[in-house]
C-alpha cells in the first residue's frame, strides 16, 4: 500500500507506521529520520537542515523533494511505502502528485491522526532518543533500564532532542497548524482522507479497510 501519515508532531505516526509495515511489508519513510541522519553525517544537506530542525522549523521544499524522489525509487519501496512527515505543505503535496504521476503510481489513502495539544506536549517533552541507534524511550511510560543508557545498543547517549523541548514543540505545533493542517482539506477533496482519533491498531485498520481492502 501507498499511504501518507498525517498528523501533528507526537500524534503517533511512527507507532502506526510500524503496525502498517507489518501488514503488507510496506516500508516506512520518515523525512525526519533521513534529515537527522544527514545532520549527524555532516553532509551538505545536513548542514542546510540543521538550523531549521533544531528550532523546529521546516527545511526547504527543494531539499525535501530531492530526498523523496531519490528515496521512492529505491528497491524496498516496490512493495509499498508509508510517508511519515511528508508532505508538510500544500506545495509539497502538489509536487508529490506530479512526482507520483511521473512514476506511474498513486496513493491508496491519507491517514490523519487527531490528538489533543496537551497530550502532544506531555508525550514529546518526556521522550528520549538514542543518538546512536534511534531507539525511542519515554521517561514516564518506557524509560531505559539504566537511566541514559540505551537498552538496544548500550550507548550512553539517550538524550532529549533539541526539537523536543517545550519551547521548540510549541513552535513546531504553530508551524504545523499554519502550514500542514490545511493538507486535511486538500486530501479530503481528493477522496483519500481517512481521519481517526485513536492510534489503536484495530481502530486504524478498520478505518483503512475500505481503502486498502
Amino acid at each position: 500500500m501507498k499511504i501518507i501519515l498525517l498528523g501533528p508532531p507526537g500524534a503517533g505516526k511512527g507507532t502506526i507506521a510500524k503496525v502498517l509495515t507489518e501488514y503488507d511489508g510496506s516500508v516506512q519513510i520518515s523525512t525526519g529520520d533521513i534529515l537527522r541522519a544527514a545532520v549527524a553525517a555532516g553532509t551538505e544537506l545536513g548542514k542546510q537542515a540543521a538550523a531549521a530542525m533544531s528550532a523546529g522549523n521546516l527545511v526547504t521544499d527543494e531539499l525535501i523533494m530531492g530526498i523523496m524522489e531519490q528515496r521512492l525509487q529505491e528497491d524496498d519501496c516496490k512493495k509499498g511505502y508509508l510517508l511519515d512527515g511528508f508532505p508538510r505543505t500544500i506545495p509539497q503535496a502538489e509536487a508529490l502528485q506530479v512526482l507520483l504521476e511521473k512514476m506511474g503510481e498513486k496513493l491508496d489513502a491519507v491517514l490523519e491522526l487527531e490528538i489533543a495539544r496537551d497530550i502532544i506536549i506531555d508525550r514529546l517533552t518526556t521522550r528520549r532518543t538514542c543518538t546512536q541507534c534511534g531507539e525511542i524511550y519515554n521517561v514516564k511510560s518506557k524509560p531505559p533500564k539504566v537511566e541514559g543508557v540505551c537498552d538496544v545498543c548500550g550507548s550512553n547517549e539517550v538524550v532529549q532532542r533539541d526539537d523536543e523541548t517545550k519551547e521548540a514543540i510549541n513552535n513546531r505545533l504553530e508551524v504545523y497548524q499554519a502550514q500542514t493542517a490545511p493538507l486535511s482539506d486538500f486530501y479530503k477533496d481528493t477522496g483519500l482522507l481517512v481521519s481517526v482519533t485513536s492510534s489503536d491498531k484495530e481502530t486504524v485498520m478498520a478505518a483503512l479497510e475500505p481503502k486498502i481492502g
